[in-house]
């Protein structure tokens, strides 16, 4: 069984980031920790209702994830 996810320091500081660079009015720890919160509840209702999403979106990321040989 996959280990739970839990939020952390570094996901909270790429998602300030990302927020210091796209909506600085909202780019707050608290801000960040509720977008992480949702994010992870988004992911884990989709495991129930739509799994054949989730493994598209997986494999999607695995693909673009792929070493490029250079």
């Amino acid at each position: 069984m996959a280990k739970d996810y839990e939020i952390n320091e570094k996901d909270i500081d790429s998602v300030l980031r990302f927020l210091k660079l796209n909506d600085p009015e909202h780019a707050t720890p608290e801000m960040a920790i509720a977008i992480l919160e949702r994010m992870q509840a988004a992911f884990h209702t989709m495991s129930h209702d739509d799994p054949e999403m989730l493994e598209k979106i997986y494999l999607d990321m695995k693909t673009k994830n792929k070493p490029r040989n250079t």
